[in-house]
């Protein structure tokens, strides 16, 4: 909580009184140089005018008026532009305390004369063009991309939220970004990617789009933002890469360390481009569970207090390699394999407990050592094609992926039994569990764009098989190991999935967009527990409508609406009926009976200044998937934890984002929501509703000492709130990082501490029906982390051509991986 007030002290006494004193507000109007008409929805730019640098940009209102707020101490020019008319600067603008309010005199832009025997108008487009469900960063021929890089562009896009020092990328405060570059997802690290935005020139970049809502272009499944960055089409040639090197320690008693290296290269000659990355990764991770439990069964009551603890190593090997071949201008092929080796071992999980009668007396104990070898190899293949028929937008596409994942895990469990005084009782218990695992996903899609009139239709195919094969044997010791039928089995899991989309975009008016879409998915799941020799098929066909609605209202204000039907279907893995053991009272399993989860969101977004953003949202999942929902075998003393569908989940938002240019060396970033939850289901025959009202805040402070150095302070706190049948205490973390930039550039050492006081940990409880326990769940979180990163070679070769391989959304219900 002291973190808290901290913020409050912050945000009350201090802050006004710096933003009082170090910035000021620029306004003034567009109109024709022959007529002084106001010209309407101009773009706006505000630059330094030392070096030219973007500030911020603008659109002009009906009247053609404009307004710069918060800005900064010093030297400025204002530029505007449109379509058809001379770009035109202002005079030169000063900002300090004796002028903090300046009012600008009409800036008059002159129609651009065309010669008649050339026949040829050229004609730039906007900085930032609003459109119905995206935000355009128009870099190319802007005073943008004159020796910035890519992520410097990409902070000033509005609505996104770069953390450098946490390797983290928000839109409108929202985490789970997918970045995509020329169409195509990157499956980067996040700290490659990072490393790639860094190190890539903005002159190479066409433009930036964020995409807060997707349509029914893309996959049902999720509703993450996306943020698609265009590449310009050059003809730079060589060979550049980036190295990176880290490691870690965790400042928790017990502290583990880790090691994190990587390499990337790309290398384009003529019409070819081969680009190739490995990274790897040493981690050791610790785990601590707190567990106490009261079990009623026949008018009486057993109580479990138990404490494990787990240590876990994991090594990862992560590659990729492709090429690109751009047989002409319009037309490109591209080829691509990647994927991973994962390797997780649990030398030394140890559970105590202490069993206990309904007075609180001890009257057993048990302690579990748990083992645990998990190994998992994934490959990915992908052939791509593309084709613009002209620069409008007329394209087409096409992708081929085929994916394995091949996994062993192995668990043994062994307990041993003590008398009250510790004395040992009975012989140990010892078990253990193996199972090979097997992921086959075939897909293949085809994309097609066509503009008409003042419209674009957008339509496309795709088809996809998956196919899970998961044998689980289970086997106990007495005098020797002995198969235990009862508990194994092997499941095989099979779905095709058929997909056909159209999408229609089009203005309505000046001021309105507007666009909707419709997706159609058949799925075909068949379920089988051969040991059990139950058969569950699902045979489904959905619609998943989308509409998208923009309105500006002014030269400040904006309001957007949308709608969309959403489907997640279940991780593979909760889908397995694998059994992981705490102790023998206590285990995880999975559920293969779980079904599709379908969302119904409705938002309504409201954008001030392009910077100061209120959204308003409300979700129904019906069947929604809920994990770790609470079982117990009342009997046998015994608790577990698996995947379930409840009735119904209802969602409702309030979100407040919004930046602070505190000084030119201070920025602040802040995002505050508040939200109820309510979660209504059937358990064991009763109705159940739990709900709650909770909310969350974060800020970040990014303090720019110099040219070279960076520091970061930034927070997060979380109320307490309702998860499925669990409520939540408070919960937060502080973290610090420190940046420096070294030979010109080229080079960055980061140093990292996360969770300074050791915060961040859940502690929760679950009481219903005969379900009574809490938990306390404490991890490595305080991490201390520095890393080196050098680029190297031309950094003017284009960047590599990432895939939106048409698996993406089968490949993310993969739980482990990369």
């Amino acid at each position: 909580m002291k973190f808290i007030y901290i913020c409050i002290l912050f945000y009350l006494v201090v802050l006004p009184d710096m933003l009082a004193q170090s910035v000021g507000s620029i306004s003034g109007s567009v109109t024709q140089q022959s007529s002084t008409k106001p010209l309407e929805f101009s773009t706006l730019m505000l630059i330094k005018s030392t070096d030219s640098s973007l500030v911020k940009g603008a659109v002009a209102d009906a009247a053609g008026a404009y307004l710069f707020e918060r800005i900064p101490a010093g030297s400025y020019r204002v530029s505007a532009q449109q379509v058809g008319y001379v770009k035109a600067y202002s005079d030169l603008i000063t900002i300090d305390d004796a002028h903090q309010t300046v009012q600008l005199p009409p800036i008059r832009l002159a129609e651009e004369t065309k010669k008649l025997a050339e026949l040829t108008v050229t004609a730039r487009k906007p900085f930032i063009e609003q459109q119905v469900d995206r935000t355009v960063v128009n870099v190319e021929n802007s005073v943008v991309s004159a020796g910035n890089t890519l992520l410097e562009v990409l902070e000033k896009a509005p609505g996104v939220t770069v953390d450098q020092q946490n390797e983290a990328i928000k839109v409108r405060g929202k985490g789970g970004v997918i970045v995509e570059i020329d169409g195509k997802r990157s499956y980067l690290s996040t700290q490659e990617l990072m490393n790639l935005l860094r190190n890539t020139p903005s002159d190479n970049v066409e433009k930036i789009e964020v995409i807060t809502n997707p349509s029914a272009k893309y996959d049902a499944a999720g509703n993450s933002g996306i943020i698609n960055i265009r590449f310009k089409k050059n003809k730079n040639f060589g060979t550049n890469g980036t190295v990176t090197v880290g490691a870690g320690q965790t400042l928790q008693p017990n502290g583990r360390g880790r090691m994190t290296s990587s390499l990337t290269l790309n290398h384009r000659v003529g019409q070819v481009n081969l680009f190739g990355n490995y990274s790897y990764g040493n981690y050791t991770n610790f785990n601590r569970n707190d567990i106490f439990r009261r079990i009623p069964y026949n008018g009486q009551v057993t109580y479990f207090d138990q404490r494990s603890s787990r240590v876990s190593q994991s090594l990862n090997h992560n590659f990729k390699a492709g090429i690109d071949w751009s047989l002409s201008k319009k037309t490109t092929l591209g080829a691509l394999v990647s994927g991973f080796v994962e390797n997780e071992r649990q030398p030394s999980g140890i559970s105590n407990a202490d069993i206990l009668n309904e007075q609180r007396a001890v009257t057993r104990r048990f302690t579990t050592g748990n083992t645990i070898k998990a190994n998992l190899t994934n490959l990915n293949y992908n052939l791509n094609a593309k084709h613009l028929f002209n620069d409008k937008g007329h394209e087409l596409s096409a992708d081929v992926d085929y994916v394995t994942y091949d996994g062993q895990s192995r668990n043994f469990l062994g307990t041993q039994f003590f008398t009250p005084d510790g004395a040992v009782s009975g012989r140990p218990d010892s078990v253990r569990n193996n199972m090979p695992s097997a992921i086959q996903i075939l897909v293949g899609k085809v994309d097609y764009a066509y503009p008409m009139g003042k419209g674009k239709w957008e339509t496309g195919l795709k088809a996809s098989r998956v196919e899970s094969d998961n044998n689980l044997t289970f086997e106990t010791k007495a005098d020797a190991w002995v198969v235990d039928q009862t508990r194994s089995n092997r499941f095989i899991y099979t779905e095709n999935i058929s997909a056909a989309y159209l999408n229609y975009s089009r203005p309505l008016s000046r001021k309105t967009q507007f666009q909707a879409g419709l997706r159609l998915e058949h799925t075909n799941s068949v379920g089988n527990s051969v040991t059990l020799a139950d058969v569950r098929s699902r045979n489904y066909t959905n619609l998943f409508p989308s509409l998208f609605i923009t309105q500006q209202l002014d030269s400040s204000n904006a309001l957007s609406f949308n709608y969309s039907r959403r489907i997640d279907r279940p991780n593979y893995q909760n889908l397995n009926p694998f059994i992981f053991f705490l102790d023998p009272f206590t285990y995880q399993q999975g559920n293969p009976n779980l079904r599709p989860q379908f969302t119904n969101s409705f938002q309504l977004t409201h954008t001030f200044k392009q910077a100061f953003i209120t959204t308003l949202a409300y979700s129904r999942v019906v069947d929604a998937i809920i994990d770790e929902v609470p079982r117990q075998i009342a009997a046998e003393n015994k608790t577990f934890v698996t995947s379930e569908n409840i009735d119904h989940q209802d969602n409702l938002s309030l979100t407040l984002s919004f930046p602070l240019p505190v000084t030119k060396w201070w920025n602040m970033q802040t995002n505050v929501s508040a939200f109820y939850n309510k979660y209504k289901t059937f358990y064991n025959n009763e109705l159940i509703t739990l709900q709650q009202t909770s909310w969350n805040a974060y800020t970040s402070q990014n303090f720019t000492l110099n040219k070279t150095l960076t520091v970061e302070v930034s927070g997060y706190y979380n109320g307490a709130g309702v998860y499925g049948f669990y409520q939540m205490r408070p919960q937060g973390a502080l973290s610090l990082g420190i940046q420096k930039q070294v030979w010109d550039k080229k080079g960055r050492f980061s140093l990292n501490m996360n969770d300074l006081f050791w915060t961040n940990h859940f502690t929760g409880k679950a009481q219903f029906q005969d379900i009574d326990f809490q938990v306390k769940s404490f991890w490595q979180s305080r991490v201390i982390r520095a890393s080196f990163t050098y680029r190297f070679g031309n950094q003017n070769v284009k960047g590599i051509r990432q895939r939106n391989t048409g698996a993406d959304e089968l490949k993310s219900r993969m739980k482990g991986g990369s």
